[in-house]
Order: structure tokens, then sequence, then C-alpha cells
């Protein structure tokens, strides 16, 4: 994909009445609270299921529901799954409530408008939604309400954190809490502002660990997402992270973060200076983050998201303890084989010898990182682990880096009975074959790639 050269801010551009859309956002479950409760492979049966709602890089009458198992590659669920009955809708958040419905809070006017409202709907599904209220924010000289972020804290308060402009300044917003005052979510509580995060800040996204808040903001001065951290969701919040203290780059803005299944914290943000959605991985909890990296499928099209993850059923089922070989989904006659501790995927048949057939064959165990998570052992005891990216079987050395190059996470198959392997250490990277040989590979989002990543447990050659 070309890239677009390097575009102003949101507050720049519209004082410069050029088009900027606003942004979409969607949020966890409980969005806000997470923990090791979080951070732990999906049982046997059951599935991750990550949901975003953007609205689009075309159109900002509507919004997309696309759901991915892995936080990397999304797939569409249903397109203009929900259009407002008036108004736009824009930085669409959503989460679970308690009553078992998702429920969206958003933008409602373009940013050239006046948008003193917040909107409101409700899914049974997340793919068919109904139009619940437009809410006004009771802020005096209130000129405009954009990016509403849903927040459930830990006592189970239903929180939107808002960001809010007055008429003296047009352009220049400060976050607020709105928390509901009912479980119906139709009444609130007077906006009170985040302290010490402070005025020309915009997208606040929190999430909480134990007693702390972490808050993920953009500057619209310098154009680059902040971090803080407070005691208190409406603080005070201590900025302690500025600049490219992340290596994320400017021009990004709708900070939204997740913990993913092995513990590692994610941020997705929108690149909207070069057209290119990125996400990208903390394993010290916010302190260092990996390169960004951009979206497959997405990427391009949606913009500004926040991110509902569930647990659900219907997921890979796999018994532990037996022996068991793999079969390639898309060339049925190759099998996982062992050659030269490697492992590779030639043809194996019935008249294949005795030491194929064993090199073929493998003990399927729990996870050597994550219980709920797979390892497999070849007929002397080695473990599969990647190396460089390569996929090899290696006695286990005991240390806590081969637990976690030799432990998979199953995710769903591009057909029936089949699973896909996706490490555990690399998220979004899977087992694939490539000339017939086994690498673990970062997800293309195509066809092509879940094919040539699945693969059909059936009884052993051995």
């Amino acid at each position: 994909m070309s890239t677009r050269p390097p575009m102003p801010s949101r507050r720049t551009l519209l004082r410069a009445m050029a088009a900027l859309p606003a942004s979409a956002v969607l949020l966890g479950e409980l969005p806000g609270l997470a923990g090791t409760a979080l951070a732990a492979a999906p049982p046997s049966g059951s599935a991750t299921r990550y949901t975003i709602v953007p609205f689009l890089n075309s159109n900002d009458g509507t919004v997309n529901v696309y759901q991915s198992d892995d936080a990397t590659d999304f797939r569409l669920l249903k397109s203009s799954a929900y259009t407002p009955p008036s108004n736009r809708i824009r930085d669409a958040s959503v989460f679970k409530h308690t009553d078992g419905y998702y429920y969206l809070t958003y933008t409602t006017h373009t940013w050239q408008d006046v948008s003193t409202t917040i909107g409101f709907a409700r899914s049974s599904d997340r793919a068919n939604w109904t139009f619940l209220y437009d809410y006004t924010v009771p802020i005096a000289n209130l000129s405009r309400a954009w990016a509403p972020e849903w927040f459930v804290d830990g006592d189970g308060s239903v929180n939107v954190i808002v960001s809010c402009s007055v008429t003296s300044d047009e352009w220049i917003f400060t976050p607020y809490r709105l928390k509901a005052t009912n479980s119906a979510l139709t009444a609130w509580s007077s906006p009170v502002a985040l302290s010490g995060i402070g005025s020309n800040h915009i997208d606040t996204y929190i999430v909480r660990t134990g007693s702390t808040y972490h808050a993920f903001t953009k500057n619209e001065t310098t154009k680059y997402i902040e971090y803080a951290t407070a005691s208190s969701l409406t603080g005070p919040y201590t900025i302690s992270r500025t600049g490219d203290w992340a290596g994320w780059g400017s021009y990004r803005e709708g900070p939204s973060v997740i913990q993913l299944d092995n513990g590692a914290w994610r941020i997705f943000f929108d690149g909207y200076g070069d057209g290119t959605y990125y996400c990208s991985d903390s394993y010290d909890t916010f302190a260092t983050w990996s390169a960004p990296t951009a979206l497959p499928v997405v990427s391009g099209t949606a913009r500004h998201f926040t991110v509902i993850k569930e647990t659900v059923s219907g997921g890979p089922s796999l018994a532990k303890n037996v022996t068991r070989s793999f079969q390639s989904a898309n060339y049925s006659t190759r099998y996982w084989q062992v050659q030269s501790s490697l492992l590779n995927l030639p043809v194996v048949t019935g008249s294949s010898t005795a030491a194929e057939k064993s090199a073929s064959t493998f003990t399927v165990v729990a996870g050597l990182a994550d219980s709920n998570g797979y390892s497999f052992r070849d007929s002397s005891g080695n473990y599969l682990r990647h190396w460089d990216f390569r996929a090899r079987f290696d006695a286990n050395d005991g240390t806590s880096t081969f637990a976690k190059d030799a432990t998979f996470i199953a995710r769903t198959g591009s057909s029936s009975g089949a699973i896909r392997w996706e490490s555990y250490n690399y998220p979004g990277y899977y087992l694939r074959h490539y000339n017939y040989q086994l690498r673990v590979e970062r997800t293309a989002g195509t066809d092509l790639f879940r094919q040539d990543s699945s693969f059909v447990p059936v009884g052993a050659w051995g």
C-alpha cells in the first residue's frame, strides 16, 4: 500500500478547515480492567474473541463489525452493522454489560459541526444494533463532545471517558468522566475532568492494573501518544512519558490497550498521517514496546477503534497426553515429520517406512508455558519449538525461553477439524508450511495463509 504524506493533527486540521475524521473506538468486555485472569490461553473447546466496531475511512455514517481470535487477523462479521437514525457515528466504543447486551457509545456529529451529544445503541449479538438515545453532555458552553470510551471500574461502576471542548476554544479538548447512576445506563453523573491530564489532550484510553490507573492520551500539540498514571480514576494523573517515548512516531491517535492471552499488552492506534493502523506489544507493563506493525485486512479501511476481548465457546478441542499425526489442511497427503531435527511436511502414506511413520507421530501435552496451550514431543522426547522462526525439535533445557518457544495456542483452522497453531511468545505468528518446511510466520490476513497454517489432527501413523 502506498503511504500518504504526514498530515496535521486534528486541531491544526480543524482550524485550517481541512478534512480529518475523528476516531472510532471500542472496548473490552470489562473495559479498563485487566490482570492475570485475562492472561491465559483459552481452555480446550473455548476460544478468545476480539471485536472491533470501527467507522470507515470512506464513511462516518455507519460502522462495520470485525472479529478475530488473535487480535491481529480481523475478519468482517457484518458490514454496515449499525447506522444511527440521524447524524453520524464516529469513535464507537463497545462493551458487554452485566445484562448480557453489548452497548455502543459514539460521537454523533462530524468534526465541522457543533456536537454536544454522545449516542448510545445496544445489541444482543454484536451484529444487529438498536438505537437507544442521544445524551447531551451537561457542560456549560460545550462546543464538542468526542470519542466517548466505556470504562468499568473495579467496583463494577460503568463510566464513560469523553473528550470535551467549550465555545471559548472549540478545538482544545479535556477528558471528563461520566458515571452511570443506574444499571440501564440511561442516567449519568455530572462530568468530572480528569485531573492532571489537562487540556489539549484527546482520545484518552484508561486501563487499570491492581490499584493503578494507566492513561494513554494523545497530546494535540506534539501529536504523540503520552502515558500517565494515577491512583484514582479521576486523578490526579502524572504524565511520565512524552514525545516519542515508545517509538510509535507522531501523527498517532486513538490508542486502545488490551491484554493478550500470553500476558503481553497490545496497543492499537490509528496512524492517520500515513493511512496505516498499527499495533505494538509490551511485556513489561507499558515500560517498553515492540516496533509498531501494520494490522492486516483492516489497515487503511478502519478508523480509530478499541477492542473488546471475550472467551467464548466453540473453540478447537484436542485431547492431551495422546499421540497424533498432523495433516496439512490444503495438501492432504502431507504430514508433519521430523527430519534431522527440523519439522517438514513430506508425503506420508500407508507404504511409508516404519521410521517415517514414527517421525510423523507426536505426543500432544499441556503447554510448557501455559497449561491451556499445547506442546508437542517427538518419539525421542524432544519438543517442537521455534528457533530463528524455523520449526524444530530440541531437548527441553528447562528455561523460560524454551518453554515459551515450545508452547502454541490452538486457534480455529480454515476447514472443519483443522487447527492453527499460534506461537505463544510471538502473538499473531503461526506455524505454516512454505516449500514443505514448517516455519513460524506472522499472519498475512489472507485465505492462503490461513490454509497454509491449518493442520488436522488425525490418528497417529506410528
